[in-house]
């Protein structure tokens, strides 16, 4: 039987993308029959650990050192080795090639110095950037890793559109950058009509920005209060199917971005962290989501609020971003995995 490890970590301050992408390969690899072990950490999030728990996958502590998580994979008797992270020191790939595995490290641009037999960008646009080993690249959407649960639900969107505009809001697994509470605030700027979903895993109150004029949106001190049109929930699997059933999802440019437009749900971007940013301006700049910026500010506010009153200009960017992930990827990177030769 082959053996892959994931070396992946997750957590409130790292978020959880790197975790769910890798999920995605190791729902694929065990179709498939291989057996897959997890080597990392999961910290402060319920939701990531039970996201190996529901699926029997092992999570076995690793040790940072690349030497000594080589000896692990050798006593683990593994094949190969997924790496998904941008704090794993960069002798890591080579200290595992070493030991006789193939690896393949899944990257945001920059390898950031790591060894591999295969790269894995899944980046939308990432095949036409420039890369130090492209021969050895899975370059682009075509190689998107996506959950069975959103491949399932690819398969058709959720109810038909009501007269209310029905919102989902959540950035990761954990909102390591606590952003959820400014962009709910954004919403009620926005004085339009709607439903929202936060998904956030800590309860707030979302406080009322005013609305008008947007010149002057400044958060008040005014609290939302139950009953009103936003619902703050704690990470949830549901995501795929409130993704799907969505009329308008707001989100940072992570990991997620993929789901969503393989569902062909409109979107609205902003960006938490610097390595989000080139996701993006490739998405906005195509027209496949809407962008907000980085801040929930007056501009912000300004696009919401059209989105929330235009169906059509919602639905133009749920068309333009519908197929340009297949749901497919994952099978594509089995295959390339599993057919490379260890060194």
């Amino acid at each position: 039987m082959i053996r892959v490890g994931f070396r992946c970590d997750a957590g409130v301050r790292s978020g959880v993308g790197h975790l769910v992408r890798c999920v995605a390969l190791a729902e694929e690899l065990r179709a498939r029959g291989v057996e897959v072990t997890f080597l990392g950490e999961v910290r402060g999030s319920a939701w990531a650990r039970a996201q190996l728990c529901e699926r029997g996958l092992p999570l076995v502590p690793a040790p940072e050192e690349p030497a000594r998580l080589a000896a692990l994979a050798r006593e683990l008797r593994l094949d190969a080795a997924v790496l998904d992270s941008y704090e794993l020191p960069e002798g890591t790939g080579a200290a595992l090639r070493g030991a006789g595995l193939t690896v393949l490290a899944i990257v945001d641009g920059d390898p950031l110095g790591q060894e591999a037999d295969l790269y894995l960008d899944q980046n939308l646009g990432a095949e036409r950037c420039p890369f130090p080993v492209p021969d050895r690249r899975l370059a682009g959407a075509r190689y998107v890793l996506l959950r069975d649960s959103v491949r399932e639900r690819g398969r058709g969107r959720g109810r038909p559109a009501g007269p209310v505009p029905r919102v989902l809001c959540f950035f990761g697994g954990t909102d390591s950058a606590g952003v959820a509470p400014a962009w709910a605030g954004a919403l009620l700027a926005t004085g339009a009509p709607f439903e929202a979903t936060v998904v956030d895993p800590t309860p707030f109150e979302a406080t009322v920005v005013d609305p008008a004029p947007f010149e002057a949106a400044v958060m008040s001190s005014t609290p939302f209060v139950a009953g009103g049109p936003i619902a703050v929930i704690p990470p949830t699997d549901r995501l795929p199917e409130l993704m799907a059933g969505a009329d308008l999802v707001v989100t940072a440019a992570g990991s997620a971005v993929w789901e969503l437009l393989h569902l062909g749900v409109p979107t609205a971007l902003t960006w938490v962290a610097d390595n989000q940013l080139i996701g993006y301006e490739e998405l906005v700049g195509r027209g496949v989501a809407a962008g907000l910026g980085r801040a929930a500010d007056a501009a912000a506010v300004g696009v919401l609020a059209r989105l929330l009153a235009d169906p059509a200009a919602r639905e133009e960017h749920g068309r333009r971003g519908r197929g340009l992930v297949d749901g497919k990827g994952r099978e594509r990177v089995a295959d390339a995995l599993l057919r490379s030769d260890p060194r």
